[in-house]
């Protein structure tokens, strides 16, 4: 399992803020129709700190009732609250979850034996695989290397989605880590780099966009056709680019409301795009044969 491209799911709102529940589930069919390799609920790209608990939930319910077990599901529980995050970690394994993917406390900026006590702990009080979000950009913290290594000694802590953009800090991380350890991208400009490293995939936003073509992206690089990679790169590298023209997961909604596929409406404190940027992020579209065809009328 979190092998290959898994894609780190946006949470599509009705104009009255509410969940839309019927976009999510075309969302995720759309996803698993173009052959992607897991889902990820809930994550940072899902607008998971403006979810409600019981919200969180059932986005996580809606992609594993979808999959159908035909791939596997990977639910963000994450969080400042070690308490917290336990709980819900607890929650979505009652529900059947392939896994957890769990980003490190933010704000509270612990200390690496913080970090590892943290995850040690909610390890200890589930039996499902995690996988460590390291995004020092948007947390403060960074998962060092030799913390990794020792929290791939517990047995369920099974791989990492690294997002430091630091790649002699993946290269580290391949080496120090116990073998299978999966090491998972966390950045679509970088995948290449980080599997030609030894990384097993990649944790996707620009899949929300083009998943058949992220899930040949990462196969291609598993069977090491690394020329393939590079020319599928080549062709979407400006969409890996503008979708963080501004922060995650703006651009990449308001891409998927230009492609038709969500109503690209957002929670405080996220706005949409400024017009500059909306209309960078048209332009790459439109080069690609990406946005919504319109009909002609008459």
């Amino acid at each position: 399992m979190f092998t290959g491209c898994g894609t780190a799911l946006v949470t599509p709102f009705r104009r009255d803020l509410s969940l839309d529940e019927s976009t999510l589930r075309r969302l995720v069919r759309r996803q698993i129709e173009a052959g992607i390799d897991f889902l990820v609920p809930c994550g940072t790209t899902g607008e998971s700190p403006t979810l409600a608990r019981a919200e969180h939930l059932r986005v996580v319910e809606i992609a594993l009732e979808e999959a159908h077990g035909e791939v596997p599901v990977l639910g963000g529980a994450g969080g400042y609250n070690t308490h917290e995050v336990i709980e819900l970690a607890r929650e979505l394994e009652r529900m059947g979850v392939n896994g957890i993917l769990s980003v490190t406390p933010y704000y509270n900026k612990p200390t690496q034996e913080g970090l590892y006590q943290h995850y040690k702990a909610i390890a200890a009080a589930i039996k499902l695989p995690i996988v460590v979000y390291s995004v020092q950009g948007r947390t403060g913290v960074n998962v060092e290397p030799a913390t990794l290594a020792r929290l791939a000694e517990i047995e369920n802590i099974v791989g990492v989605k690294e997002a430091s953009g630091n790649l002699a800090q993946v290269a580290n991380i391949v080496h120090q880590v116990r073998d299978g350890f999966k090491v998972l991208s966390g950045d679509d400009a970088v995948t290449i780099p980080v599997m030609a490293l030894g990384g097993c995939g990649i944790i996707s936003v620009v899949a929300n966009q083009i998943p058949a073509e992220m899930a040949q992206l990462a196969q291609a690089c598993l069977r090491g056709n690394f020329a393939s990679a590079r020319a599928i790169q080549a062709r979407y590298l400006p969409l890996m680019n503008v979708n963080f023209v501004e922060s995650n997961p703006i651009p990449v909604k308001a891409a998927m409301g230009l492609m038709g596929l969500l109503d690209p409406v957002f929670r405080l404190p996220l706005v949409p795009p400024a017009a500059a940027n909306l209309a960078k992020i048209e332009g790459v579209l439109d080069k690609l044969g990406l946005l919504k065809k319109v009909p002609v009328a008459g």
